[in-house]
């Protein structure tokens, strides 16, 4: 599924929105997902799951190609927890 496949989810529901507003919906939806958590902060969709950054320590690596070692410096990244009610649901086991 992508992004217009949501938008047009969201236009066939609701009639009184423009495929437009859809679209304006879910980038926005996006875009402050994607800004709490550039900010560290977590955004959690109970029953779905929470977005939030994980922190990766420095370490050292080797280029496969040359194996020569480098130092791979400690960074966050963006990381998605699923809900266990979500878990459930995709395993099958929805009541």
């Amino acid at each position: 599924m992508t992004k217009n496949d949501l938008t047009e989810k969201i236009w066939e529901k609701y009639e009184c929105l423009t495929k437009q507003e859809s679209k304006e919906i879910i980038n926005l939806l996006m875009e402050e997902i994607k800004k709490a958590v550039e900010n560290e902060d977590s955004v959690e969709l109970r029953g779905f799951g929470t977005f939030k950054t994980k922190t990766r320590k420095a370490r050292t690596a080797r280029n496969p190609h040359t194996g020569e070692k480098i130092k791979v410096p400690r960074k966050q990244v963006p990381y998605f927890k699923p809900s266990p009610k979500f878990k459930t649901r995709v395993n099958g086991n929805d009541q």
